[in-house]
């Protein structure tokens, strides 16, 4: 029997939109963003960012293109205060970029936020109460008028001080627990901001709808959003914003659907960092529309750097399975995710497709400054896709097949041995020793190898040949070397060998280049037998491989 109480919860109720739109709608263009790591991220680490930390932050979100960055709660700390007077006294905020500050609806709160922003070119002023029916009354103990009254009477004041203000000041105003206030109410607390700011297409005011607390599904949220646009006059003197959180977990999908259901603006932080389960996720969400075509207006494409920042500065680890910006989201382990990827990879070099389209990996990781060797990682869940990609990437060994499948099982039982991931250096070093070992038993001492005079088709091979302890020396024809060294070695072993296949590409470039050749054989019809030769000399290539064929059966 389940003993969890959940007869203490009630389902979150519906919002009645019958006549819904945004389920058919495609985010087609990036919104604007805004980054709060520096105010809402920062107050919910255990050790909150020292000044070096906020300003390499700020800098770092400057660089991945933010234009409006909430830089924290100057009013209520002290440490945050001096952090906007550095970046202003210090002229370290561009021309296109806009601070944005947190203060609530409270006079000596809001005077003591302009003292900090004096100087400021632009400044957005983000001024917020609560407005939820449990707030209401187990936290303010008001009225829907009084909450009304207060948010009112705040924005007025800033409106004033904004006047008298050399900066450029947009007001920003959140009704905190947007998502549990009822619709008409926040429409109608909203709408009284605006008369009271004198909102205009010019002049509007950034409406920030915040679940503070995400408490329904996705599809919930997209209909809160969708109804307040609808039924919010005057909206063209308004910026719709969204600042969704995760306590349930879907703050992106969330975002995502709000969008369609008519948001304009997303407030968030890098990596979902925030208060309890997060904020919304900036960086999936904007490569989330990198993904589908779109401009995110962003630039994430050195997620390392990102990551080693944000790490730094937080004290916080991205997880390694984070969309797109985890060690891990673009390695596989799986043979068969392996095996896919690999020919999916070489598919799209054959075909020249200037497009992405590679099995389980849904973006090119090289546009985030991934590289394309770390892909694949070899461990006792991997295949032999997985063993062929890491000697071609990594080492230039192109194997065929059969040499695919039969060095496989040897990496495969490596991995089972040691219980743990195997490193590139271990397979080649694998290879080395089981293809590519020095002769024992017979060893090609010397060769000369030319065309028989009038037949083109016919090459004489002549040697010397350690077979044990006995040197032979030798003198015979073929249609190639390799056959000449066949008739060589069925003489001097008494068998009949037969070629199966035969195999040779080039491996690196330049002086250094070599040819690698994989053979096939079997003696007196005998299982078969690789041989691998690496030589800068193609012939000299292709006859050790026969010879280490021979030794290997």
């Amino acid at each position: 029997m389940n003993t969890m109480p959940f007869h203490h919860y009630k389902p979150f109720p519906p919002v009645i939109l019958p006549d819904r739109t945004w389920p058919g709608k495609v985010i087609e263009k990036a919104p604007l963003w805004c980054a709060v790591d520096l105010r809402d991220g920062n107050q919910a680490l255990i050790n909150p960012m020292d000044p070096q930390q906020k300003m390499r932050l700020f800098n770092q979100l400057v660089a991945i293109g933010f234009k409006e960055i909430e830089v924290g709660f100057p009013a209520a700390s002290r440490d945050d205060f001096d952090f906007t007077r550095q970046l202003i006294e210090n002229n370290l905020i561009g021309d296109d970029i806009t601070i944005q500050l947190l203060t609530q609806a409270r006079e000596h709160l809001i005077r003591r936020s302009f003292e900090s922003i004096a100087g400021a070119k632009q400044a957005i002023v983000h001024i917020y109460n609560s407005t939820s029916p449990l707030q209401r009354r187990v936290v303010f103990g008001m009225e829907q008028k009084e909450i009304i009254k207060l948010a009112v009477d705040g924005v007025a004041l800033i409106r004033d001080l904004a006047r008298d203000c050399d900066s450029k000041i947009r007001l920003q105003y959140s009704p905190e627990s947007f998502s549990a206030t009822e619709l008409e109410f926040s429409v109608e607390i909203c709408q009284a901001v605006m008369e009271a700011w004198g909102a205009s297409v010019d002049n509007p005011v950034i409406l920030n709808l915040p679940a503070t607390v995400e408490s329904a599904t996705p599809n919930v949220h997209a209909d809160q959003i969708e109804w307040f646009c609808r039924h919010l006059p005057n909206s063209n003197g308004a910026i719709i914003s969204i600042h969704p959180h995760n306590d349930r977990g879907t703050a992106v999908a969330a975002a995502e659907l709000a969008l369609m259901a008519g948001a304009q603006r997303v407030e968030g932080t890098l990596f979902g960092n925030g208060e309890r389960t997060g904020n919304v996720d900036l960086v999936t969400m904007a490569m989330n529309l990198f993904s589908q075509g779109v401009d995110p207006n962003l630039d994430l494409s050195n997620m390392a750097e990102i990551v080693n920042t944000f790490e730094e500065c937080s004290d916080l680890a991205v997880h390694p399975r984070h969309p797109y910006s985890g060690s891990l989201v673009f390695t596989a382990f799986s043979g068969s995710h392996q095996d896919a990827i690999q020919k999916g990879l070489r598919a799209l070099k054959e075909e020249e497709n200037p497009g992405w389209s590679v099995p389980y990996l849904p973006i090119n990781p090289d546009h985030l400054g991934r590289r394309y060797e770390t892909f694949i990682r070899i461990n006792s869940q991997s295949g032999k896709g997985g063993v062929a990609f890491v000697l071609e990437q990594m080492f230039g060994l192109r194997l065929p097949p059969g040499v695919v499948k039969e060095f496989s099982s040897t990496v495969q039982k490596m991995a089972d041995e040691s219980g743990r991931e195997l490193q590139p250096d271990e397979i080649y070093a694998a290879f080395i020793k089981n293809y590519l070992n020095e002769p024992t038993e017979i060893e090609l001492l010397s060769y000369d190898h030319r065309p028989m005079a009038g037949h083109d088709t016919v090459c004489r091979l002549s040697g010397k040949l350690r077979n044990g302890q006995n040197v032979v020396e030798f003198d015979e024809e073929g249609s190639g070397p390799v056959s000449a060294l066949v008739v060589v070695l069925e003489r001097v072993l008494q068998k009949v060998i037969k070629i199966n296949s035969f195999d040779q590409h080039g491996v690196g470039e330049g002086r250094h280049a070599k040819a690698a050749t994989y053979i096939s054989l079997t003696l007196d019809g005998g299982p078969q037998s690789f041989g691998v030769g690496l030589h800068t000399n193609t012939t000299t290539s292709a006859l050790a491989a026969v010879i280490r064929a021979v030794l290997r059966v």
